[in-house]
């Protein structure tokens, strides 16, 4: 996936600066979930595996502008992102908004210019994008993230902040490797119902790594969350809450796959993966 994505920007006819930027952010690695999740759901569901990669290739780059906007100083202000300096910090925050504004764009060029897909395929999937990404999704969780700091929640303000700022992107891992595999309308339901628990499960484990976790694995310091004074499932349910929390969402999660006759598949095995990563 990275070299997709370093391909596709070296293309581009941009400022050297820009282009470095860019790929220095890319290069910071990472686990590359919402790819990995977009293929083993089209395998999963014997698709054409071939037809996920434009699409997968302008998911990750929306997350990786999220990214590069979420660590400024107007945001969580951070200095390490996977222990390389932020791109802020590397290069300074204009720069750094200009590499995620040019990622965010040019992300819908490559469905866009994609010959694999036809104009229906296209639609669909920019639609999507969209929406996972703009203020029904992403974006409007992270609004919702900082408006919590501070602020005593519930638990169910807190999953809606997930849903939104870390779901949305996931679900349309789920939904476009379903679409591009040719699912009907039931499997595809109940294939975002799993990817809803998928994104909670992931972001609990993240508060929880934020509590317990090994920095050096990490790349990050722990505590961050607490110094920010943002809400967390431990600060809402207390670190033995949270993780029980987390583990009815992993039955449910597998509940809905073995709905959807992927029991036993790979995203059964990256379901426990996500739980119990550390890192």
């Amino acid at each position: 996936m990275n070299q997709l994505l370093l391909q596709y920007i070296d293309t581009l006819n941009i400022p050297e600066r820009l282009k470095r930027s860019t790929k220095y952010s890319i290069n910071a690695g990472g686990k590359r979930l919402r790819p990995i999740l977009m293929r083993l759901t089209c395998e999963g569901l014997q698709g054409d595996c071939e037809k996920i990669y434009p699409a997968a290739v302008a998911l990750e780059m929306i997350h990786t502008y999220s990214l590069i906007h979420d660590d400024l100083p107007a945001m969580d202000d951070d200095m390490y992102r996977r222990g390389k300096l932020t791109n802020h910090r590397q290069f300074d925050e204009a720069t750094a908004i200009l590499a995620g504004d040019g990622l965010l764009t040019n992300s819908f060029q490559v469905i866009a210019s994609a010959n694999v897909y036809n104009a229906e395929e296209k639609v669909y999937l920019i639609n999507r994008l969209t929406e996972a990404s703009g203020m029904e999704g992403m974006v409007g969780g992270q609004l919702l993230d900082m408006e919590a700091e501070q602020q005593e929640i519930t638990i169910e303000q807190l999953e809606q902040i997930h849903r939104l700022k870390t779901g949305c992107l996931l679900s349309f891992a789920i939904d476009a490797g379903s679409y591009l595999a040719g699912a009907n309308d039931k499997t595809r339901f109940i294939l975002r119902q799993f990817a809803e628990y998928i994104g909670l499960i992931f972001q609990i484990q993240d508060d929880i790594l934020d509590v317990v976790g090994d920095q050096h694995l990490m790349g990050k310091a722990s505590g961050s969350d607490q110094g920010n004074s943002k809400s967390t499932y431990p600060s809402v349910l207390g670190l033995d809450g949270a993780i029980s929390h987390k583990k009815s969402y992993v039955n449910k999660a597998k509940q809905c796959l073995e709905q959807a006759g992927l029991k036993g598949s790979r995203l059964e095995g990256l379901t426990d993966y996500l739980s119990e990563r550390d890192l």
